[in-house]
């Protein structure tokens, strides 16, 4: 049985690979290293079909160095064993490692010491973002380098080759124009997707021409990944929070409707969680919960039709006034901790210690409570609270906080109790 169309058309050489000019075009790094027959430890990132893994097994091709791949998921250390022993015959064996953030720490352990050492070179690739899913200790001991997705245009001439290169279709077919731009523009960036695509229309086709009607049939818009683990997870969401921050609504929409589309109802709860308080907070508080009872509506009803409260929250958030003043002032509180051991007054423990009754908190002096010093003497004054005036409700709150402010608290108890300041 043949391979698939896309097994076949892997580039065997750097100048066969398409795309990554900003790795590969002369003088750029992954060009100059090879030209130097110099290689160190790296890892690809980025979405699913560009070429990773291939690049991998290119650039060791073109140095001439033996490479053996391993997959981290269905791979053992059996495996990783026979490898390790034949590094010991060739100097600097290139280990290719597919899905390189799913080494489990067993793994790992095993090869950090061959990779510190040089017996191994690792390669390793991935769609996750490095930063948030490769362990540091393999991370810190390889350059990472983005692949990035392939455009339109890169697309179609991987077409064309597959078209006419003697290892894929070899002329055996021809292809309408629009129909290969229309591939090209479904595919979102994945080769793989596209050379599938071209191959079931190839063998489809009654005439040996491939039209726009056809590749319909066969071709369905590729989603980005919303893999929680992946690049397009942590790019989506970011750029949602930013968007609701900004108050672009019509930008939150859309990230929101790239996170419907991947079915992702945890991270879009907790995204708007996190938005709500993080950005908005004080500025409109009403905005907050009724943020979270859009949320519990969604959950109820599910998809499609959570799609309306989950965009009516958007909006809502969107346009709302913005207030960062609790997250500011909870972080000068963390930041003063951080700066000096915590410390409580004796009058506010629990249980009082060696204190004479009228020294302690009084729970029936209500009329006392605003008057007391709360915070440790060496503190005393000290605002981590720093109103915003963005919306009507915080004004309110700075007003009553500037009037409590005036107020020259007491640690004194026993005078306070006495009626004297």
């Amino acid at each position: 049985m043949r391979e698939p169309l896309a097994f076949r058309m892997r580039p065997q050489s750097l100048d066969e690979v398409i795309g990554q000019q900003h790795l590969l075009a002369k003088g750029k790094v992954i060009r100059r290293c090879i030209e130097e027959k110099a290689v160190c430890s790296m890892i690809f990132y980025g979405p699913p079909g560009t070429g990773k893994t291939t690049l991998a097994g290119v650039i060791a091709n073109e140095l001439h160095i033996p490479y053996r791949l391993f997959n981290a998921v269905s791979g053992n250390k059996k495996d990783l064993d026979t490898i390790f022993e034949e590094a010991k015959y060739y100097k600097g064996l290139i280990l290719i490692i597919d899905e390189v953030h799913r080494l489990n720490k067993d793994k790992q352990d095993l090869l950090l010491p061959h990779v510190e050492n040089g017996s191994i070179t690792l390669i390793g690739a991935t769609t996750s973002n490095p930063l948030h899913a490769i362990n540091p200790a393999i991370r810190s001991r390889c350059h990472l380098f983005e692949i990035k997705k392939l455009n339109q245009e890169d697309i179609q001439q991987a077409l064309r080759r597959a078209l006419e290169s003697e290892c894929g279709l070899n002329h055996q077919v021809e292809i309408d124009e629009d129909a290969l731009s229309y591939i090209a523009a479904c595919c979102n960036g994945d080769l793989r997707f596209a050379l599938n695509v071209l191959e079931i229309c190839a063998l489809a086709c009654s005439d040996q021409r491939i039209d726009k009607p056809l590749v319909k049939q066969y071709a369905q818009i590729k989603s980005q990944s919303m893999d929680a683990d992946g690049d397009g997870y942590y790019n989506a969401l970011s750029a949602f929070q930013k968007s609701i921050r900004g108050s672009d609504v019509d930008a939150a929409l859309y990230y929101l409707g790239v996170m419907i589309q991947a079915n992702d109802m945890d991270s879009i709860e907790r995204r708007l969680l996190v938005c709500a308080y993080e950005d908005i907070g004080l500025g409109n508080p009403a905005a907050v919960a009724r943020c979270t009872q859009a949320i519990d509506a969604a959950k109820r009803i599910g998809f499609p039709e959570a799609r309306i409260p989950l965009s009516v929250a958007v909006i809502d958030l969107c346009l709302s006034p913005k207030s960062k003043s609790a997250e500011t002032a909870i972080d000068n509180a963390l930041r003063e901790l951080n700066r000096h051991p915590y410390e409580i007054p004796a009058y506010l423990n629990y249980t009082p210690v060696g204190m004479d009754q009228d020294e302690v908190y009084d729970y029936l002096r209500s009329d006392l409570w605003s008057q007391i010093q709360y915070l440790p003497d060496y503190l005393k004054n000290t605002r981590f609270y720093e109103p915003q005036s963005n919306s009507a409700y915080e004004k309110i709150l700075a007003e009553n906080y500037r009037k409590l402010c005036t107020i020259n608290r007491s640690n004194d108890l026993k005078k306070l109790k006495n009626g004297k300041k």
